[in-house]
């Protein structure tokens, strides 16, 4: 993988993904937690607790090499984001809970992707050569590259709401075309190495985004969540924001080894979303009532 390159190009294109982010954020989504109290709870541990463990079970279990067994941890730890609320309404989730849902992990992951790496690190790689990990220093690093974007544009709608929702679509425009050229330029750089990063980890990532995606329906479910509220907890729970974990695995870690789980999960993770998104969408529909006729 091309890491001198992406080192350059990623962290001013996550920068851009994340401050569109922040302006679609508002004040009410971080207070809207107090009206689906349950859900967004349900959907938080999942997020947090469950998924880490299951990532973890699978890369005991399909016997990772260390590097690409911290990187599939950094990637369980890794937050949803704005494509987890397309795919919601695509599927006829509740976005609100999602965007509140986004919110929340937003501020979350800056101590829990270092906590989650941390502990991987330990776990499988420390005997690796080299200073990784995320320590304090690097720790500030994440918070800059991954907070600080957000509240910006935050800060930006709060004072310019016209101009927020001006750029709102031209900054999730720019920010898929940016994602898609550093990803097209590494492909292209690294061609003859594609299909063994396929080989290495496209089953273990492909059963962790099939789990998640499942975990993150049923789960709210079976403790009584709506079924819309439901998709929008799979969809945050089961698309993660890949361009976080790429990052810093690259710039941060500086290992682009580690990058690939997240590279490889981030072509994957579209069609089986939209298989999955189809499949419960249709379910939820049939579940509703049917209407009243006099």
């Amino acid at each position: 993988m091309n890491s001198s390159f992406l080192s350059t190009a990623l962290p001013p294109a996550l920068a851009v993904i994340m401050f569109g982010l922040g302006l679609s954020l508002t004040g009410a989504d971080f207070t809207r937690v107090a009206r689906a109290p349950k859900a967004v709870a349900v959907a938080l541990v999942c997020q947090v607790i469950v998924l880490p463990a299951v990532a973890f079970g699978l890369v005991t279990l399909f016997d990772l090499e260390p590097l690409l067994a911290v990187g599939m941890m950094l990637l369980a730890a890794s937050p949803g984001g704005a494509t987890a609320n397309l795919f919601s309404h695509l599927f006829r989730g509740d976005v609100a809970l999602n965007v509140t849902l986004t919110a929340v992990n937003s501020m979350l992951c800056v101590v829990t992707v270092p906590l989650v790496t941390n502990l991987a690190v330990h776990q499988f790689a420390e005997n690796e050569t080299g200073q990784l990990g995320l320590q304090f220093g690097k720790t500030v690093q994440v918070i800059a590259i991954v907070l600080i974007p957000v509240l910006i544009g935050m800060q930006v709608r709060r004072r310019a709401p016209g101009f927020a929702a001006r750029m709102d679509l031209p900054v999730r425009i720019a920010s898929v075309l940016i994602l898609a050229v550093i990803v097209a330029v590494t492909m292209i750089a690294d061609r003859a190495a594609i299909g063994g990063y396929f080989l290495d980890v496209g089953a273990i990532t492909m059963v962790f985004c099939v789990i998640s995606l499942t975990t993150g329906y049923l789960v709210p479910l079976a403790f009584g969540v709506s079924p819309p509220q439901a998709i929008a907890s799979s969809m945050e729970v089961g698309v993660h924001n890949s361009a976080i974990a790429i990052t810093l695995a690259i710039t941060v870690l500086d290992s682009a080894r580690i990058a690939v789980p997240a590279a490889v999960y981030a072509v994957l993770m579209t069609p089986l979303a939209t298989l999955f998104g189809a499949l419960v969408s249709r379910r939820a529909v049939h579940r509703e009532p049917a209407p009243v006729t006099a």
